[in-house]
């Protein structure tokens, strides 16, 4: 074992706000964690290859765990009488079970109950951080099992002035015509809910398209469980992106809405050979400092590794404004979104008819209940080079951040999508369908250029305005949009033709980058679209988990 001194995982932990402390935990239950390890050597420009396949065999033996690291963290394991379930070098991870006494003694936790309402679900956590035994660990998942995030979306309250279906909105917003996603695979992450295939069915064959390849894949014992309120964000993903990339596969990755779930889903959808993702949506979140240092720097090591593997990553950036539902009236960004790693998806209010946009603003309904965009700036993550010349502000303690989000589309649930959930059709908007929304376009611009455009990031900042409609108008709370890049709506929405172009003018970066955007044309419009029809009564409510595990009417933001 390492004679370095054991270090904290990490100064800050912070107990979910309202969590009440029920008891220890048993000693002898058994319980399974994740070690998250360091790289054996710090990411760089890939070698080029030929194949997926040799990338991401030459990027397993450059960077996935040291051998060494591994064989030290195994006798160290043994000597505490854990159980190795399983190893991936690739993936830096090493999967242990032990029981509660064992894992208490290893990683000098104390673990106990705690709920976070009243009467509520309890989970398994721990008041203070682990102790790293050894400097090759970055993380021990799966200690503390609170729910680290919540899904962006909203079910309109109200009647919605305009509903659209994904297609309609593909065309507003010009996505490149003679792609339909064919050779791409998407990967979908979920912290809980699920999908029935006969609504799928349904809800494609009602917009004339075949439905597209669906396949569902458990993570630490998650499943496609449909029948609460998550299915809603399930869907909604599913049928967003299905319907812009029909021709796509779709890979969703179920997981339980914990650390160690997110992190083993992000990875493992990252690394996944047998079926491999050009693309990865993520629609859920909390705020940044809502984390633990170590479980958001794990989280970050995994986006990283799906960025130097070529998979654009779009996350939603949050539906309660700059606050991003937090009550101290300072402005948050939500992570995974404050990402460096990932392109971040703010939303709009859309309105247009035929194939012309009327009219774009900045979604914020929190007056009505109806949520605003998430967006803001990282009191964590250090501005890109990619976002220098973005005018990104500083926080209020003086510290340049990564600016939230990138880009944006329409996500006001009172200008929102129709899409079916649990055999019902619903109006549905929030974040939650732009991070789909996006993942369905980067795949026809991958089909395209015929490469995929990976980290996208630096080559989108670089066209510059080319392939995006700038919104100027609106404020999420804290920030007000304007020309160019704003924490409200990133670059803007999507002129998916002009963004061909110019990405087919830009040359291909070489590492984790993507390629070039391009310049703006004609979109198309939506139709008043289908009618909501008063609010369904169902058993569950679809409403997003305002904090981990409670279904409470979404919050709004200031």
């Amino acid at each position: 074992m390492s004679k370095t001194k054991p270090t904290a995982a990490a100064s800050h932990w912070p107990l979910p706000a309202g969590a009440r402390y029920l008891g220890p935990h048993a000693p002898d239950e058994t319980l399974d964690v994740t070690l998250v390890l360091r790289r054996k050597s710090p990411l760089g420009a890939p070698a080029p290859s030929a194949s997926r396949s040799a990338r991401h065999a030459d990027f397993v033996a450059r960077h996935g765990a040291d051998p060494a690291d591994v064989t030290r963290l195994r006798d160290f394991s043994r000597q505490h009488g854990l159980q190795e379930l399983a190893c991936d070098e690739g993936r830096r991870t090493l999967h242990l079970r032990g029981t509660a006494q064992s894992l208490q003694q290893a990683f000098g936790v104390q673990l106990g109950h705690y709920e976070l309402t009243p009467g509520g679900a309890s989970y398994v956590g721990s008041a203070q951080a682990p102790t790293l035994p050894d400097p090759a660990i970055i993380a021990v998942l799966g200690l503390d099992r609170r729910p680290v995030a919540q899904p962006h979306f909203r079910v309109a309250q109200a009647q919605p002035s305009t509903t659209y279906t994904p297609p309609q909105v593909g065309q507003l917003y010009n996505f490149p015509a003679g792609t339909d996603g064919s050779g791409q695979s998407i990967a979908i992450i979920e912290l809980g809910g699920g999908y029935v295939q006969a609504d799928l069915d349904t809800y494609f064959g009602g917009l004339g398209l075949t439905t597209p390849s669906v396949t569902a894949v458990s993570v630490d014992g998650g499943s496609n469980q449909p029948g609460g309120a998550a299915d809603a964000e399930v869907m909604l993903d599913i049928e967003v992106a299905g319907a812009l990339a029909p021709a796509a596969k779709f890979v969703v990755y179920f997981a339980a809405n914990t650390d160690q779930g997110f992190y083993n889903a992000i990875s493992q959808a990252a690394h996944d050979s047998s079926q491999p993702a050009t693309v990865m949506s993520i629609s859920w979140g909390g705020p940044e400092d809502s984390w633990s240092m170590a479980s958001r720097n794990a989280m970050e090591t995994a986006l990283e590794d799906a960025a130097a593997l070529g998979v654009t990553v779009s996350v939603a950036s949050g539906d309660n404004g700059s606050s991003d539902g937090e009550s101290d009236g300072l402005p948050h960004v939500d992570f995974p979104a404050a990402s460096p790693s990932v392109l971040a998806c703010g939303g709009t209010e859309l309105l247009g008819s035929g194939s012309t946009i009327g009219s774009e603003v900045v979604w914020n309904e929190t007056a009505g209940n109806e949520g605003a965009t998430g967006g803001g700036v990282s009191a964590v993550f250090a501005l890109p080079a990619w976002q220098a010349n973005a005018g990104v502000p500083a926080t209020a303690g003086g510290f340049a951040g990564r600016g939230v989000p990138d880009v944006a589309g329409n996500a006001d649930p009172l200008t929102g999508y129709a899409v079916r959930v649990d055999g019902q059709d619903e109006v549905v908007g929030g974040t939650s369908a732009v991070a789909p929304l996006w993942a369905a376009l980067v795949a026809r611009l991958n089909q395209q250029l015929g490469h995929a455009l990976g980290a996208a990031n630096a080559t989108l900042y670089g066209l510059g305005e080319k392939g995006f409609h700038d919104i100027t108008q609106g404020n999420n709370g804290s920030y007000t949009a304007g020309p160019g890049w704003d924490a409200c709506t990133g670059l803007g929405s999507p002129n998916g033709q002009a963004l061909l172009s110019a990405l087919q003018g830009a040359a291909p970066s070489p590492a984790p980058a993507p390629s070039p955007a391009p310049a703006p044309s004609p979109a198309p419009a939506p139709s008043p679209a289908p009618t909501p029809g008063p609010p369904h009564k169902h058993k569950h409510k679809h409403k997003p988990p305002a904090s981990g595990g409670k279904h409470p009417k979404g919050k709004s933001s200031s």
